[in-house]
């Protein structure tokens, strides 16, 4: 589930309510913010205030991140963090990540492989929630004990306090606006965390309907069997959720460079691409090959090829990360030697002035990129 930090105008029905939700229903929550335009509105802290309970599954983006200079990029991360450290009250930090998420050119390129670093780092976090869906079950199945066993606590601490007779709509109004007090005196009394219990003011809009004098009055065994549900079945549960996932093999999304290449200087794996977005033509690579050349004859070809190690020492000049540049190694290397002869190289400089460019590198090489006479190759 995706939020941004300009939801669109709501009317008649209740948007928070939707949230929740399907927050509940959810395995990962993204807060959506433009680095260039950051702001967190009034109604946008109360959508992140209607997800409590569920900290665990947000994350944040930082979009557009290349429309701003670094210096400025590290205030409006500063100030991101100051802003949702007021909103959202957890223990541990949000996970934020910076970056350009759109089809669009770098702006600013100055932090190209900060922000490839986090697009991949994203997507590993994506592509974990299946084989953690599990986990996520069971923690669910944990809060939903808790909340249950706090909700027989509120319950019982109100049918205790009713009077017997006379005075019951005046004792219940009472109850209703101090129940805050009681939930302070149930977390001391029964060692509860506040994070356990139900939002006091939608309780307390639920509890005006109710007759308190038709509660039923606690159930010690009943409470006992959850306890010890917490306590040994869960623990039980969590150990054979784990083997499980950790038998099952990994099925990663595919999209995106995410690894290197087998052969060559870039490392080993290989992740597939997502999009082609190139025009079909005669080889286009052919107007830049002069150029490409050039460089090419500078690096010590030998039998008219070039090592994977002088390769590197070139295409590192992209700044791009090591894992798109083994991704382009994959595609250039045609004939899967190791090494490149000048159509080559010429088609992976070509492939590095693509990415820069913003676009993204093809599953497979098409025909327009595939070299004249390397087409019998692949044939």
């Amino acid at each position: 589930m995706c939020i941004s930090a300009f939801p669109p105008p709501v009317a008649g029905y209740d948007f928070a309510a939707v949230l929740e939700w399907f927050a509940e229903r959810v395995d990962r929550i993204i807060l959506l913010f433009d680095a260039h335009k950051l702001d967190i509105s009034d109604e946008f802290s109360e959508v992140i205030k209607a997800l409590k309970n569920h900290e665990d599954k947000m994350r944040v983006v930082l979009n557009k991140a290349d429309q701003i200079e670094t210096q400025q990029l590290m205030r409006v991360y500063g100030a991101l963090m100051w802003s949702l450290g007021k909103i959202v009250n957890t223990p541990e930090v949000i996970r934020v990540y910076i970056g350009s998420f759109w089809s669009h050119p770098l702006l600013i390129p100055d932090n190209r492989k900060l922000f490839e670093a986090e697009e991949q780092d994203l997507f590993r976090d994506i592509q974990s929630l299946p084989r953690n869906a599990a986990l996520r079950k069971l923690n669910d199945l944990i809060k939903r004990a808790r909340l249950a066993k706090v909700h027989a606590y509120i319950i019982s601490s109100l049918k205790k306090e009713m009077p017997s007779m006379f005075g019951k709509d005046n004792k219940k109004k009472e109850l209703v606006n101090n129940l805050g007090d009681i939930y302070a005196r149930i977390e001391r009394e029964h060692q509860i965390s506040p994070g356990d219990f139900p939002n006091l003011r939608k309780m307390q809009d639920q509890l005006q309907a109710q007759d308190f004098s038709k509660f039923q009055p606690l159930k010690s065994k009943l409470l006992e069997t959850v306890e010890d549900m917490l306590a040994n079945d869960i623990a039980q549960l969590m150990v054979l959720v784990r083997q499980e996932e950790s038998q099952r093999p990994t099925q990663m999304v595919k999209g995106g460079a995410f690894e290197g290449t087998l052969h060559g200087p870039f490392g080993h794996g290989y992740g597939e691409g997502a999009g082609e977005g190139i025009d079909d033509a005669e080889w286009v690579v052919a107007r830049d090959k002069p150029m490409y050349d050039e460089i090419f004859y500078t690096l010590s070809p030998v039998d008219g090829k070039i090592t994977g190690a002088n390769a590197k020492k070139e295409m590192v000049r992209s700044k791009l990360p090591n894992t798109v540049l083994g991704k382009i190694w994959k595609l250039a290397d045609i004939d899967k030697d190791g090494m490149l002869d000048d159509e080559e190289f010429a088609l992976a400089n070509h492939l590095i002035k693509v990415k820069l460019e913003g676009h993204e590198l093809p599953n497979e090489l098409p025909s327009h990129l595939l070299p004249p006479s390397k087409r019998k190759i692949t044939e």
